[in-house]
C-alpha cells in the first residue's frame, strides 16, 4: 500500500492562495487582506502564512510592496519564468546541450511566427543590433559585453515579434542560460564574431522578406553553430586538451 504524500502546511497555504487567484478571488494588481485577516481566513498561522508568500513572491505570483502591502502582480509570462531562468541558469553544466535544443526549437518556432507579424520598428531595432555586432572585438574594433548584449537583444526583440509573449518568456529565459557560452565562444574562437554577424544577418533578412521556412531554418542553423562549439568544448575538456 503506498505511503500518502504529506504537504506541509505552508505548501497548502501556497497551493489555497493560488487556488484563490485562479479562481478570480484575488485578481492581478488586487492588494491581498492583511496578514491577521488573510491568516484567519486560511485558517493558519501567520508564520505559515508569511512563508507562503515568500515563496509565491519569489516565483512572481506576489509582490511585497514596502509599507503598502502584498499585491498579486501582473502575472505576465515574464514574471513568471523569471523562476525558470533562475533554474536554467543553475542548472549543472552538463545539460547545456540540452538547453540549447530545447531553445533550436522554441526559437526556431518564434523566428517563423516572427516572420509572420515582425513590424518596422522590429525590424529597425533588428537592424541596429546588427550594427552593433559588426564591431569585432577579435580585431580591435569592438566591445565583448557589447557585442553580446546585441546578440542578446537581437533574440528577445525577434521572438517579441512572435505575437506569442509565452514563447518569447521561454525564448528569454533560455537565452540567459547560454549567455557564458556566448562569452566563452567569443573568447576562444576564432572568426566567431564574423560567422555569428553572418548567422545573424541571414535571421534579419529573412524576417525582412516574411519568409517563416527560412527564418525558422536560418535560427535553427544559428543555434546548432553554437552547439557544436559546446559540444567540442566539452569534449576537449573531458580529453583534457
Amino acid at each position: 500500500m503506498a505511503t500518502p504524500v504529506r504537504t506541509s502546511v505552508t505548501e497548502e497555504t501556497i497551493e489555497r492562495i493560488k487556488a484563490m487567484i485562479v479562481g478570480g478571488e484575488f485578481v492581478p494588481g488586487e492588494r491581498l487582506p492583511t496578514e491577521r485577516e488573510l491568516a484567519e481566513r486560511l485558517g493558519v498561522s501567520r508564520s505559515s502564512l508569511r512563508e507562503a508568500i515568500r515563496a509565491l513572491t519569489l516565483v512572481g505570483v506576489l509582490e511585497a510592496r514596502q509599507g503598502a502591502g502584498t499585491y498579486v502582480t501582473s502575472l505576465a509570462p515574464h514574471l513568471l519564468l523569471d523562476a525558470v531562468s533562475m533554474l536554467v541558469e543553475l542548472a549543472p553544466g552538463a545539460t547545456v546541450l540540452e538547453l540549447l535544443a530545447v531553445r533550436r526549437v522554441l526559437e526556431s518556432a518564434a523566428a517563423a511566427q516572427a516572420a509572420a507579424h515582425i513590424g518596422p520598428a522590429e525590424l529597425e531595432e533588428l537592424a541596429g543590433c546588427l550594427a552593433a555586432m559588426r564591431r569585432d572585438p577579435q580585431r580591435g574594433d569592438g566591445d565583448l559585453d557589447e557585442v553580446i548584449r546585441a546578440d542578446l537583444r537581437f533574440h528577445e526583440v525577434m521572438a517579441r515579434a512572435s505575437g506569442n509573449a509565452v514563447l518569447a518568456a521561454f525564448c528569454a529565459a533560455l537565452g540567459s542560460r547560454t549567455l557564458r557560452a556566448r562569452v566563452h565562444r567569443g573568447r576562444g574562437e576564432e572568426g566567431v564574431f564574423a560567422r555569428s554577424l553572418a548567422e545573424h544577418q541571414a535571421i534579419y533578412e529573412a524576417l525582412r522578406d516574411r519568409d517563416p521556412g527560412r527564418a525558422a531554418a536560418v535560427t535553427a542553423s544559428h543555434i546548432a553553430s553554437v552547439e557544436a562549439f559546446v559540444r567540442n568544448a566539452s569534449g576537449n575538456a573531458a580529453s583534457g586538451s
